[in-house]
């Protein structure tokens, strides 16, 4: 048994490393979404001159609490407490689930009541949809992971698996988050 676990931690860790050069590939491409931005923005003279919708204010709160949830599920998955962790896992799973809602809402509001397009005159009003939308795709990954971890959670997946599950879902949606926040800044301090 013990063998097996041993054996279990050093295969998983050759995914984890691929995880973290995902991960960094994904900071890269907003990183050089953001200083396409600035460098489109400075060079035409053109700014956002826009609000942004209220909605993206909470999806932001959604997504900050969701990541305390997720740590909550990894707590209760390191005491071997399954139905806390499954409960968390839940939590976590429906407030990434609000978070797609709002910003498909914040959408909505950008395109059918501000009148803001994905192609817009002002090429800058585009950087914003394609931002969301990246980082929108990047959430539905990220809520698949959830569900595959809350599966393997409810299965009784050997402890081992289970929290290396934990981790790497934690990393990745805790990625997600400060990708976020700094979107959101970057945006609103740009508007």
């Amino acid at each position: 048994m013990a063998q097996t676990q041993q054996e279990d931690k050093i295969n998983l860790g050759g995914k984890k490393f691929i995880m973290w050069i995902f991960i960094f590939t994904s900071f890269m491409l907003f990183a050089a979404l953001t200083s396409g931005f600035i460098v489109y923005s400075g060079g035409s003279g053109h700014g956002l001159n826009i609000t942004l919708p209220s909605s993206f204010r909470y999806s932001t709160i959604a997504l900050v609490i969701s990541s305390i949830t997720l740590f909550m599920a990894s707590r209760a998955a390191k005491r071997l407490d399954y139905d806390k962790q499954q409960r968390f896992l839940w939590v976590t799973i429906s407030l990434g689930v609000a978070f797609l809602i709002l910003q498909v809402y914040g959408w909505y509001t950008l395109a059918y009541k501000m009148h803001i397009y994905l192609v817009d005159p002002n090429a800058t009003r585009s950087f914003v949809y394609v931002m969301t939308f990246l980082h929108l795709l990047h959430i539905i990954g990220g809520i698949i992971w959830l569900i595959s971890t809350l599966n393997g959670s409810i299965k009784r997946i050997p402890q081992v698996q289970n929290l290396y599950r934990m981790e790497m879902t934690s990393i990745f949606w805790h990625f997600l988050d400060i990708i976020w926040i700094y979107l959101y800044v970057f945006l609103l301090l740009n508007q």
